[in-house]
């Protein structure tokens, strides 16, 4: 059994919960949405939330350190304080600013550098995801479960392509050829976090992306593996949210997802040399 505090599940859910009543408010309509970069957007409701968000850790939980997406500082993605809280206001913001119902929010606390709790909320489903380490994963409060497809070619795969895309696009594009070939299907909805999720639920066998952040998966890694995956780096090294890369997978095929990318990466480039 998880040997967690109740409140920080509790605050967890709470903050996403919230975080979806104020995404649903402001869906469809007409709301301020600005660049970070050429195709990176940040909506006035991404910082809304965050903003309300590190208040209510500063108030409650004063020596907890908040890494967040909207307001990061520098070396935050360094923080190795005892408790530190991964939040991604809304994950999914290209999809949320087109109007495109496929965003939630996003949210673990990593406790002496362990995953402890996580939540993710996606409001336009009413869908809440949620994991204790140690005590399972749930979805609207019932046990779930990863799905049992054995092999590649029988699995339905999903992945994510970081903001850089454009500028890199070669081997991502390639990889996503790679995987089309050897699996049953791949899909690509733009939240990482929801990605997980599903991975979690059965509704989709593995999830692989590089190029992500502690907020984008640290909620979702622990969910997949307390849901009785398995989650690894694109190498197949120990995942951490610091990790930047993730395979999440339902285990049963796991090893050929991180052989299937080692063997294309081997390929790829001695083919650029």
């Amino acid at each position: 059994m998880t040997d967690v505090p109740p409140i920080y599940l509790a605050t967890a859910i709470e903050a996403v919960l919230r975080a979806g009543a104020i995404q649903m408010a402001h869906f469809g309509r007409g709301m301020r949405v600005d660049k970070k970069g050429v195709i990176d957007l940040v909506t006035e409701i991404d910082l809304e939330v965050e903003r309300g968000f590190r208040a209510t850790i500063a108030e409650r939980f004063p020596d907890h350190i908040v890494l967040g997406e909207e307001f990061e500082a520098a070396g935050d993605r360094d923080a190795r304080a005892p408790y530190v809280w991964m939040f991604d206001p809304v994950d999914g913001t290209t999809n949320y600013a087109h109007g495109l119902p496929i965003f939630c929010s996003s949210l673990a606390l990593e406790i002496d550098g362990e995953l402890a709790v996580g939540a993710v909320f996606d409001p336009t489903r009413d869908e809440l995801f949620t994991a204790e380490r140690g005590a399972g994963a749930r979805l609207n409060g019932e046990p779930m479960r990863v799905s049992t497809a054995g092999v590649l070619i029988d699995s339905l795969l999903v992945t994510g392509f970081p903001y850089t895309v454009q500028t890199d696009p070669g081997e991502l594009t390639a990889l996503f050829g790679e995987f089309l070939t050897k699996s049953r299907a791949v899909r690509r909805l733009g939240s990482a976090a929801l990605d997980l999720c599903y991975v979690a639920a059965g509704r989709f066998d593995a999830f692989w992306e590089q190029k992500l952040q502690p907020w984008d998966v640290a909620a979702g890694a622990l969910i997949v593996s307390e849901a009785g995956g398995q989650v690894t780096t694109t190498d197949g090294e120990a995942f951490s949210p610091r990790s930047g890369s993730v395979i999440a997978s339902n285990g049963h095929i796991h090893e050929a997802m991180v052989a299937t990318i080692g063997e294309f990466r081997q390929r790829y480039r001695q083919a650029q040399e």
